[in-house]
């Protein structure tokens, strides 16, 4: 299944629970804060300052 920058980080974590690596190494260590169970991975980018495309092609790169 594939992951979508509306998706929030938590349901990206629980089809892929790998996604938790990917996306600590972008600098996105809210993986374990509450709120991503409700912000989805593109506002989590924005708020980190970070390319959502390039997250989104290094998630997808190993769940397609």
């Amino acid at each position: 299944m594939k992951i979508t920058k509306d998706m929030t980080i938590g349901e990206a974590l629980r089809i892929y629970p790998d996604a938790a690596r990917i996306l600590m190494s972008f600098g996105m260590g809210c993986i374990a804060c509450p709120s991503a169970q409700g912000e989805t991975i593109e506002e989590a980018a924005m708020v980190h300052g970070l390319d959502v495309n390039e997250i989104m092609q290094e998630l997808n790169k190993e769940t397609v």
